[in-house]
């Protein structure tokens, strides 16, 4: 998948990074306390027959949206971080060939 407008585009199984929020107020913080920020991985696990709410899985926990919420969230491709939290600082994926690099 190269690019994703709002997450109620993904498909069963594929899987975006959140670029944006158009939500505001209560909403806005409500999806920002379920852990939706900018970078975060979010993949479409299920939709329901009729087609709302779908079952996304946000940071280990699987939460359903509605399509009225879903279409105000801007995703784009999942792609590998560029950073992973490691034990005492931050390290960067694409710093050494091999993978991870301490630093």
């Amino acid at each position: 998948m190269d690019h994703v407008n709002m997450l109620s585009e993904l498909e069963e199984g594929q899987a975006a990074r959140v670029t944006s929020l158009l939500s505001a107020g209560s909403m806005r913080r409500r999806l920002q306390d379920i852990g939706l920020i900018e970078g975060t991985k979010v993949e479409c696990l299920r939709k329901s027959p009729a087609g709302d709410p779908v079952a996304y899985f946000i940071r280990g926990a699987v939460i359903a949206l509605r399509s009225e919420d879903s279409n105000k969230i801007l995703g784009g491709p999942a792609g590998k971080r560029r950073y992973s939290r490691g034990r005492n600082r931050l390290e960067r994926q694409d710093s050494c060939p091999g993978g991870f690099r301490r630093w």
